[in-house]
C-alpha cells in the first residue's frame, strides 16, 4: 500500500491521553468538555475527576488536531500527552463525558496519588534491556481478560476481573518479595501511576513503569513493539491493535469453547451475560456468539436472521 492509499484510508485519529492535575470544580469543567467535543463532532468516553482527566475520543484528523490544540491551550494540560492511532472510521459510537470520584477506580487503602510518588518511568528501550536482563518481576497491570488477548512475555497474570481487586492481589502474592526489582505495565500508562504509587506506601522499595504503557511501547521505532506476544485489549470499537511489528510475533489467545489459537473477541449474545470472550468463527457460529450451552439456550438470547 502506498503512502498517499494508506492517507486516503486513515482519515480518522484515535486519541488516548490523560493528565493527573487538580480540577476543583469537575462538574463544570465536564460541561465545558462535553460542549467541545460535540462541537468537533468527536465520539468517546472521557472522565473527569478531582485528580485530572482521562480519555480515549475519536474523530476526523482535522477535529482531533483542533481538540488537541484547546486543551494545550489550559495550563492544567500544557504538557499532555496524546497517543495517537488512525483509523478508516469512529472507533466509538458516541460521546460520553462523566464526572468520576477517580480516573480509575482503585479504591486502596493507601495514598495513590502519582503527584505524590509513583514508579520510576522506562522508556520503551530501557524497558526492553530491564525485560531481557531477566533478573526482574513483570507484573501485567490490567485485568485478567486483557492479559489472555496478550503481554508480555514473562509477565505475571493478574487473577483480578477489576482493578480495584489489584491492592489485595499485590499482598497476597507479593508481600515477601517487596525488595524484589518490579516491572509495571498497562496500556496507557494511567493504571501504572496509581498502582505503583500505592505499592510504594505499600513498602515495595524498587517499582518501575513503563512510561506511556503498551500502546507507546508499539509505536517505539527502536523496540517495534519486541517482546510482545499477541494482541493489545483496548477500549472502543477496534477491541485489539497490534503492538508487535517484529517477525516474532506470536499469538496467544485460545478459543473458550475449543481451546484453539484466535484472537477474536466475541460479546454473549444473551443479554444477561454479555460476557466478552474469545472465540474461533466456527465456534461463534456454533454457539450463536454465546459463551456457553446455558447462554446458548436463554431466552434473553437473540437469534441471527
Amino acid at each position: 500500500m502506498t503512502n498517499d492509499e494508506k492517507e486516503s484510508m486513515s482519515v480518522y485519529h484515535v486519541l488516548l491521553y490523560y493528565q493527573f492535575v487538580p480540577i476543583d470544580n469537575p462538574e463544570v469543567f465536564a460541561g465545558e468538555h462535553r460542549i467541545l467535543c460535540n462541537n468537533l463532532g468527536l465520539k468517546g468516553r472521557i472522565l473527569v475527576a478531582p485528580e485530572g482527566l482521562n480519555g480515549t475520543v475519536s474523530g476526523t484528523i482535522e477535529a482531533c488536531n483542533a481538540y488537541r490544540a484547546a486543551l494545550v491551550q489550559d495550563p492544567r494540560f500544557a504538557n499532555m500527552v496524546f497517543k495517537i492511532d488512525e483509523a478508516p472510521e469512529h472507533a466509538f459510537q458516541k460521546m460520553f463525558v462523566r464526572v468520576k470520584k477517580e480516573l480509575v477506580t482503585f479504591r486502596a487503602d493507601l495514598p495513590s496519588d502519582p503527584l505524590e510518588i509513583t514508579g520510576r518511568r522506562l522508556s520503551p528501550v530501557e524497558w526492553k534491556q530491564m525485560l531481557e536482563s531477566g533478573d526482574v518481576i513483570v507484573i501485567d497491570g490490567r485485568t485478567d481478560y486483557e492479559y489472555d488477548i496478550g503481554h508480555f512475555r514473562g509477565a505475571i497474570r493478574p487473577d483480578c476481573e477489576s482493578f480495584r481487586e489489584f491492592p489485595e492481589w499485590i499482598r497476597s502474592n507479593f508481600a515477601d518479595k517487596k525488595d524484589k526489582t518490579i516491572l509495571t505495565y498497562c496500556t496507557g500508562g494511567i493504571r501504572c501511576e496509581k498502582l505503583t504509587a500505592f505499592m510504594l506506601h505499600d513498602g515495595f522499595t524498587n517499582v518501575y513503569q513503563l512510561d506511556g504503557g503498551i500502546v507507546s511501547y508499539g509505536k517505539d521505532e527502536q523496540t517495534q513493539g519486541a517482546l510482545w506476544d499477541g494482541l493489545c485489549y483496548v477500549f472502543d470499537e477496534r477491541v485489539t491493535v497490534l503492538i508487535n511489528h517484529t517477525e516474532d510475533r506470536k499469538i496467544i489467545g485460545v478459543c473458550h469453547h475449543c481451546g484453539e489459537p484466535t484472537e477474536r473477541y466475541v460479546n454473549c449474545r444473551n443479554y444477561c451475560c454479555h460476557a466478552q470472550h474469545l472465540a474461533c468463527e466456527p465456534c461463534e457460529e456454533l454457539f450463536n456468539s454465546a459463551c456457553s450451552m446455558s447462554c446458548m439456550v436463554a431466552p434473553e438470547r437473540p437469534v441471527y436472521s
